[in-house]
């Protein structure tokens, strides 16, 4: 995950670089259920309105909790399919918080209502985050169900007016990319926390339609935009995130910026990027699917590392015995290509690996994402 607004701050009031802190364990981003109301267009985990088999149970998923806790993974994201749908999804909320993890639901938003708003609001949740493709008719296409987004927006509104931290999230394609101005213009009027902006990245549902993947030229225009909103609200005093996921390019293409528009900062902004890192899958990202299979991150559900139900999570995940994670946590990692030659590779760390094994075969092969010129990475 990219913070923008992060490093609008650090434009605006430069901070001493310090020692580089890294998180205790990793973020477990939990699909604890595969069932969803939807059947989304761009779902990486290809989910329906059915039941799956040897889904975690509650107790399992319990005991998984205390060995993530004894493994001092510092974040819990309850997600899906449809995280709501789940029968115990407020008892695992209640002792997830319990125990002291950042507890946050990623939810679609249209099974939120005045039926369960108030017992939503009681697990106090740091985070909820509404998964939004459009405004009105595009959003319910993506969806493939009308009356999606009407419902999401009520979801929406009854969690602000309980005070929950929501925020939208938005995945970009060729289909609706033109919208951003508008879902940006949504975030003022709904008066939300935060946006997360996700590039398409190829994986699950994703992956068939990876045709639909914006153009290079439209990801720079997005990022334009996103970086000058941030940059606004920055300014403004305003108490807004934005943050970019599913492509780290977009480190380097923000230090371009900066570059341009803030020359003084330059030098201060790069070594603050040097010093995030960049892409984490399989080192500070983590997934658990429905079933227990533990992968790199969410886009890795091919790809399984063991499952929680024959090995604890923390031996898993240290396990680099298998190919991918040795590589992954691999400093630099192994990479081919113009990745291998980019002059920023310490900043977007090879950026999403998942990319380039989809489409070649080859984990470390360049990823076929970036939208960075050879001229801005170095090589010309």
């Amino acid at each position: 995950m990219f913070r923008i607004s992060q490093f609008m701050q650090e434009i605006l009031d430069p901070k001493p670089l310090g020692a580089k802190r890294n998180p205790p364990g990793p973020v477990v981003i939990w699909n604890l259920i595969r069932r969803c109301n939807l059947t989304c267009k761009h779902c990486y985990s290809i989910s329906a309105d059915t039941d799956f088999p040897n889904e975690l149970s509650t107790a399992q998923i319990f005991e998984v909790m205390d060995d993530l806790k004894q493994f001092r993974v510092p974040v819990l994201i309850l997600s899906g399919g449809e995280p709501l749908l789940h029968p115990d999804i407020f008892d695992i909320a209640r002792r997830s918080k319990e125990m002291g993890f950042y507890t946050a639901l990623s939810t679609n938003g249209t099974l939120i209502d005045e039926h369960n708003i108030e017992q939503i609001a009681a697990m106090g949740f740091d985070y909820l985050g509404i998964s939004i493709d459009g405004i009105a008719e595009t959003h319910d296409k993506f969806r493939r169900k009308e009356g999606a987004f009407d419902a999401s927006i009520k979801g929406l509104r009854l969690c602000h007016d309980q005070g929950i931290k929501v925020g939208l999230r938005f995945t970009m394609t060729q289909d609706n990319a033109e919208q951003l101005p508008q879902l940006l213009k949504l975030m003022d009027e709904e008066k939300i926390d935060k946006f997360y902006f996700s590039h398409l990245n190829y994986a699950g549902r994703g992956n068939k339609n990876r045709k639909d993947d914006v153009f290079l030229q439209t990801t720079r225009w997005a990022m334009d935009l996103l970086f000058e909103r941030a940059m606004a609200d920055a300014k403004a005093g305003r108490n807004t995130e934005f943050v970019t996921g599913n492509n780290d390019a977009d480190g380097v293409y923000l230090l371009h910026w900066v570059k341009q528009h803030y020359p003084e900062q330059a030098q201060h902004i790069e070594a603050k990027l040097r010093q995030w890192g960049g892409n984490s899958s399989g080192v500070n990202i983590s997934n658990i699917d429905n079933q227990g299979r533990v992968h790199p991150d969410t886009m890795w559900w091919h790809y399984d590392l063991g499952n929680v139900k024959e090995r604890p999570f923390s031996e898993i995940w240290q396990d680099t015995s298998d190919p991918i994670m040795a590589g992954l946590k691999q400093h630099p990692r192994p990479v081919k290509g113009r990745c291998a030659r980019c002059a920023y590779l310490d900043i977007c760390n090879g950026n999403t690996r998942v990319r380039a094994l989809q489409l070649t075969d080859d984990p470390w092969a360049e990823d076929p994402a970036c939208y960075l010129t050879d001229e801005e990475i170095g090589l010309q």
